[in-house]
């Protein structure tokens, strides 16, 4: 659970918390900016994959079956993604690539240097890279190659451009040998070292866009001289526009040469793009215009159709047909340059003439050149974004976005007289598309840069708003609270802005949507089952609940009601199992025996017409009591203790009356060892060679049970008529500490057949831990062997290749459908759901509260539903599949700056900007209703005013609201660092604590400026109704007041320009404000916190500065100072000596004061930098937060005696959030823990399965931007890697050569596998 900072402050009051200098971070929700999109076939040949690719991760989604977009994973890429393509696959990349057969590829360049093709790995549910080319050094250099990729459409070459002058082709699957990338053709050429001489001249200048010209239509090809052909749009130096370039490859020189180019006078040429099967035509989108260029003589480029910008509201204007008879001659190479611009000349003076005269100019104007009228410069439009639809070869479809959001079809045919062309009118009108992707389903997806996109397809000609593509960046401001006791964590942030500005309630885990909550009357429910009437059923008919002497039924819909009357379970016993034994009969399994019911009518709609429900009964011999049992298709399974028996009892029904059914016994087997779980599949199984990786397998079983035992084991048996309870399969649970001594506990809880990609077993157990078996071997089975005793001679060996502990209870598997392959739901301490695609065990914590007991109850109005039973309550809960991310979203008007959670009323208190809705006033403070979203009230500022900080502040008895505010729209900050000279004011707002809210309400804050006397004239607190904010006092400063922060005993400290001052209440009033003490800083402040009496400043050149308050002097002392240059962008004070600091660069660091201050050599730079991390975002709020969890661990890690205690650990921990939308955690870490992990992350880092994907340097990644020397905060995402593994291979990753072996081989040598998931598993507890 979190504490919020003014609890954390409370707590550090009465105990300062021990300094931690050792962390690790990890990202628990990655940025949602989509920086790039694309489309291919990854996983299969036949699947439709979507890839979005942001800076620092990759992202694969599917539309699920309900057409909405779900994630099928992402994976951080630990760099900084520049562009992606798609390399669609060919027959002939088969004997380079074997493993990606029929697959597509996806192209990534990045800041690692290098251009990656990664594929996608259906082991490890990740694309791994199949080979990586170095281009340059690692960074960002604007004239390093690694900016922008450009694929031939026949995938014979693929094209890297730097930002600046250079380009290089790459042949792909063309090289001798079994190497896919050997050759790299640069330009500039860059010829032998050892040769003399030099290249021609080349042509040099900032590359916008580029793509491949088709080589079927190039005579320049046909004749053996240029291929491939690349056309480019270049900036060159001191030009007044864009040009269109083309270069060629000339075979005979073996060098890229440039064969024409097209400039015209006015419009900025942007992006070039081929037309799909239109060889030789491309499109150039300029501002103002398009143009469609015929390239098919490579020598000539020839704009045949321009078609202005804005589209004409007149459906006449956007259908014409445009002339392509004329055939441009071939020339050499010496009068190319002279030809290309004579014809330029005669494009600017016949205009009209190259227009067409199909086609009207939307201004009216008869020289389409002229850009210098006003009107027309004022009408400009650019396309922002398009896509061309796929699959389709009889012509071209485009659609294509403006800058102000209209989406427009463009359609391209070709016919007698030549290409016509039709645009449509406007299909959609929304926010401007970063991108646009139009997928082979029909279905447009829209990529916002900062904002939600959107989900659109074609109905009725137009296009059809369908769904959102959450994005929740930009987060400006965070605040971390407990919001109503709800036992999960949440994040308030402020994102967007506007018209999409929100407020975002960001949970962790899997998002679940609340809808029914009964009364805390469900005392010792211990156990839950939804059934069906018909296997065949869409929808559950009744839950079961069971209690200790208790069984009750109720029916599923809106209002369960009790039904345990009618059905004919007896009501007078626990029920320890039931289920659907056929379609019609239900079965009730209890200690005494088991009951076979026929529910009423009265039940159900499909049930006997009678009023007392049929049944019939069976007993086990002797008075033996039943302890385990389940249910299948005409077959029930139950075990008996002490003796242990185990018996099959068959389903008899008649089908000349339906209320007779009976049950007899078919089978009865004596057990060495007593069970302790069992469960039988709904669907039926196959052994077959693909799942159990035997060549000489055939299929052996289709109706099976799995049963865990108190050996401990797992063991499978056939339920097959002719062999039945052979046993197929048995795997032995034997799990050690660190010491090699045996876990207690391991006794099976639950257990469940998995057929996914493979087939699997899992068994949760009563010590809280989750094991995965697989099959190692198989065996055939003899048909003549007795079936009346348990036969061992041949079995399969099910081999355990994954232990996980995910809590201290017993851990429970829910199946949420029928079906073997799909996700689980696993029950502990709190939920999981496990995915059961994937290999080892991946598993992601379910926004819910810690509950007993689950099970899935789906019905015509909750299709999705899950019922948990917590807290003695049942709570109805639907999974939410619409939501990639688990953030609820409330709209708001303007752009949100920043927030603040007030515990007293339970609201947020936000700062508005850029308001539209009232000319007097475009910013102000708001009060949020955060469960509804609604706003109780707010605070409106001058005209010309801004605010632009916060915060809360104790007042004698209540609170009052300090707001600091800009009164000038200019930047506060100059280029410099230094203030501008503007006018601020420190607002005083009087907070009325109440829980219930008035309605909404303005205030009027105008009143005296006049900073000495705020006293004279005070608003009267009655004229306004409770919960309003009230102006209290006021004091004008010179510069912004950009930073604000309560301070100890009432007092406050702000920050306006480079001038920091302390502020007080003369009589603890809020009314009588006085300022106490100020001091300057060489740089405008940006951010202020405080702990205690400590002072942390951070401005935008000197990094953070320690301030201490003398009170009896009233004076500010500068005690300590960064040793490093940084633009800070928020801080933390973790206690008196260490501070958090990130920069606008995106790193994060943490430093600490040592008070040894004669180890430094300069007093002004004292600060000690403990360590850092590289996020590759900027930090725009970091806040600090207190965690708790409880888990059980090896007592053998600390030293101990290897035996298991209960670990209660609370913590301080950093929460931060970026501009792109990632939230980061830092958790501190000890020092032993440190080590070990540290060994651990640098063989992840180096070891093939984990390295990173795109080829950076971890440590270099990790590190960047830090001083030499500078420890890395230890990477979590690399880190949890290895808890993705199996237990083989996380052997072979330990003992892997690292990249700095020669540092940690000492301690590696006595590192184990239990070591390290036990550490992690912690971790990965901290982090959920």
């Amino acid at each position: 659970m979190a504490i919020g900072e003014d609890g954390l402050a409370a707590a550090a009051a009465a105990e300062p918390p021990p300094t931690a200098n050792h962390y690790l971070a990890k990202c628990i929700l990655r940025g949602s900016v989509v920086v790039h999109a694309v489309e291919g076939c990854f996983r299969s040949p036949s699947s439709s994959d979507f890839v979005f690719g942001r800076e620092t991760s990759l992202e694969l989604v599917e539309f699920g079956e309900n057409g909405v977009l779900q994630t099928v994973f992402e994976q951080t890429v630990f760099g900084i993604i520049k562009d992606i393509a798609v390399l669609s696959w060919h027959d002939r990349y088969q004997p380079y690539i074997p493993q990606a057969q029929g697959r597509d590829l996806l192209v990534v360049i990045s800041d690692s240097g290098k251009l990656s093709f990664l594929a996608f790995s259906s082991e490890m549910h990740r694309f791994m890279a199949i080979t990586h080319v170095e281009l340059s050094q690692p960074g960002n250099a604007r004239n390093q190659l690694g900016r922008m990729i450009a694929v031939d459409p026949e995938g014979y070459f693929v094209a890297v451009s730097a930002y600046d002058d250079k380009f290089v082709i790459l042949p792909v699957a063309q090289s001798a040998g079994n190497s896919f990338i050997k050759d790299k053709i640069s330009y500039p050429f860059e010829p032998d070292e050892n040769l003399k001489g030099t290249s021609r001249a080349s042509i040099r200048g900032t590359i916008w866009s580029m793509c491949f010209i088709a080589s079927s239509t190039n005579h320049l090809y046909t004749e053996g001289y240029y291929h491939p052909i690349l056309a480019v749009v270049m900036h060159r130096r001191g030009a007044s526009g864009n040009e269109l370039l083309l270069f060629g490859y000339n075979n005979r020189l073996s060098k890229i040469s440039i064969l024409s180019r097209y400039s015209e006078f006015g419009h900025l040429a942007l992006t070039v793009t081929t037309v799909p099967h239109f060889p030789g035509f491309v499109f150039l989108f300029r501002v103002g215009d398009v143009l469609l260029m015929d390239l098919r003589n490579p020598e000539i480029l020839r704009c045949i159709h321009k078609i202005t910008l804005p589209l004409s509201g007149l459906n006449e204007d956007k259908n014409f047909t445009v002339d392509i008879s004329k055939t441009p001659p071939a020339l050499d190479d010496e009068i190319m340059f002279d030809e290309a611009a004579c014809a330029l000349l005669e494009l600017r003076d016949s205009g009209d003439e190259i227009i067409g005269n199909n086609y009207d100019v939307v201004n009216n104007n008869n020289d389409p050149m002229n850009i210098d009228t006003e009107s027309e410069s004022q009408d400009l439009r650019f396309i922002c974004a398009w896509s061309w639809q796929p699959d389709v070869r009889t012509c071209a479809k485009l659609l294509f976005c403006f800058d102000n959001g209209d989406i427009f079809a463009l359609e391209m045919n070709f016919n007698a007289e030549g290409i016509s062309i039709n645009i449509s009118d406007c299909l959609y009108s929304g926010q401007p598309c970063k991108s646009l992707l139009w997928l082979q389903s029909g279905l447009v997806l829209g990529l916002v840069e900062m904002g939600d996109g959107m989900v659109l397809k074609f109905k009725n000609g137009i296009l059809e708003y369908t769904g959102s593509i959450q994005s929740i960046a930009p987060i400006l401001d965070s605040a971390i609270a407990d919001f109503h006791d709800e036992k999960q964590d949440q994040i308030f942030a402020c994102c967007g802005m506007k018209p999409d500005g929100s407020l975002r309630v960001i949970r962790s885990g899997i998002s679940v949507e609340k809808l029914l909550k009964t009364a805390p009357v469900y005392q010792g429910v211990s156990g839950t089952w939804s059934l069906k009437m018909r296997k065949d059923d869409l929808y559950h008919s009744f839950l079961v609940l069971s209690f200790l002497e208790e069984t009750r039924v109720l029916s599923v819909g809106l209002s369960f009601s009790d039904v345990t009357d009618y059905i004919g379970f007896q009501s007078d016993v626990s029920t320890l199992a039931c289920g659907l034994v056929a379609d019609l009969a239900l079965v009730q399994i209890h200690n005494k025996g088991v009951r076979l019911c026929l529910p009423t009518s009265l039940a159900h709609s499909e049930g006997l017409p009678v009023s007392v429900p049929v049944f019939t009964s069976w007993t086990p011999p002797e008075k033996l009591s039943i302890n385990v049992g389940a249910v299948g298709d005409n077959m029930v399974l139950v075990s008996t203790s002490n003796p242990s028996f185990l018996y099959i009892l068959g389903i008899k029904s008649h089908s000349d009356d339906l209320k007779k059914h009976e049950m007899y016994e078919i089978h009865r087997v004596f057990l060495h060892h007593e069970i302790s779980c069992m469960s039988i599949p709904h669907e039926k199984v196959q052994l077959t060679r693909e799942q159990t990786q035997n060549e000489n397998a055939k299929q052996n079983a289709s109706k099976v049970v799995v049963i865990g035992t108190h050996k401990p084991s797992v063991e499978i048996f056939s339920l097959e008529t002719n062999e039945l309870f052979r046993l197929l399969a048995v795997g032995r649970i034997s799990v050690s500490n660190s010491l090699g001594c045996p876990i207690s506990g391991c006794v099976p809880e639950s257990v469940r057949l998995v057929l996914s990609d493979r087939l699997y077993v899992l068994s949760g157990l009563r010590n809280g831990m989750l094991l995965r078996f697989e099959w190692s071997k198989f065996y055939f089975f003899s048909p003549n062997e007795s079936s009346d005793r348990v036969s061992k001679s041949e079995t399969a060996i099910l081999e355990m290749i994954a232990v996980r502990r995910i809590g201290i209870m017993p851990v429970s598997l829910v199946s949420l459908s029928d079906k073997s392959g799909e996700d689980l739901i696993v029950l502990s301490d709190r939920p999981w759901i496990l995915h059961a695609s994937r290999q080892s065990l991946a598993y992601t914590s379910v926004s819910f509260q810690s509950a007993s007991h689950v099970t899935a109850v789906k019905f015509a109005d909750c299709p999705f539903g899950i019922l948990f039973v917590s807290e003695n309550s049942l709570h109805l809960v639907e999974m939410v599949h619409s939501k990639r991310l688990n953030v609820q979203k409330f709209p708001i008007e303007g752009n949100p700056r920043k927030i603040l959670y007030h515990s007293e009323t339970k609201t947020l208190f936000v700062i508005r900007t850029g308001l539209d809705s009232s000319p007097s006033c475009s910013s102000d403070i708001c009060q949020v209703d955060p469960l509804t979203g609604s706003l109780v009230s707010k605070f409106k500022f001058e005209e010309g005013e801004t605010a632009k900080c916060f915060t809360i502040v104790n007042s004698g008895s209540g609170q009052v609201l300090v707001v600091g505010t800009s009164r000038s729209a200019v930047r506060p900050i100059m280029p410099t660092g230094e203030p501008e000279s503007t006018k601020g004011r420190v607002v005083i707002l009087s907070l009325k604590s109440t829980q219930s809210f008035s309605p909404f309400h303005d205030v009027n804050p105008y009143g005296s400026d006049d900073p000495t006397s705020p006293s004279k004239n005070p608003p009267q607190f009655e004229e306004a109704p409770a919960g309003a904010m009230r102006l209290v006092s006021q004091s004008t400063l010179n510069g912004a007041v950009l930073a604000v922060c309560s301070y100890v005993d009432n007092h406050f400290l702000a920050a306006a320009g480079n001038v920091l001052s302390v502020f007080g209440f003369v009589g603890e009033s809020p009314h009588r404000l006085r300022k106490l003490a100020i001091t300057r800083t060489r740089f405008t402040i940006t951010c202020l916190k405080s702990f205690l009496r400590r002072i942390a400043v951070g401005d935008c050149r000197d990094g953070i500065l320690f301030y201490s308050y003398h009170e009896e002097q009233k004076k500010l002392e500068l005690e300590f100072s960064d040793p490093a240059q940084r633009v800070v962008a928020d801080c933390a004070l973790m206690d008196c000596e260490t501070a958090v600091v990130s920069d606008r660069r995106g790193s994060i660091s943490i430093l600490s004061c040592i008070k040894n201050l004669e180890a430094y050599e300069s007093p002004e730079k004292n600060l000690n930098i403990n360590c850092s991390f590289y996020m590759g975002e900027t930090v725009m709020s970091i806040q600090k937060a207190s965690f708790s969890y409880k888990l059980l661990i090896d007592d053998g890690l600390n030293g101990g005696n290897g035996s298991e205690r209960l670990l209660e650990s609370a913590y301080n921990s950093i929460v931060a959030s970026t501009l792109l939308g990632s939230v980061f955690i830092l958790i501190p870490l000890t020092r032993e823990e440190q080590q070990l992990l540290a060994v651990v992350q640098d063989r992840l880092s180096n070891h093939k399965l984990t390295s990173p994907v795109l080829g950076n340097d971890h440590k270099e990644f990790r590190s960047r931007g830090a001083p030499a020397g500078v420890p890395t905060i230890l990477d979590g995402d690399l880190l949890v890697q290895f808890l993705e593994l199996t237990s083989l291979q996380q052997e072979a990753v330990l003992m892997s050569p690292g990249g700095q072996s020669t540092k940690f081989e000492s301690q590696a040598a006595h590192i184990t596998v239990n070591q390290v998931v036990q550490t992690l598993e912690r971790v990965h507890y901290a982090l959920t």
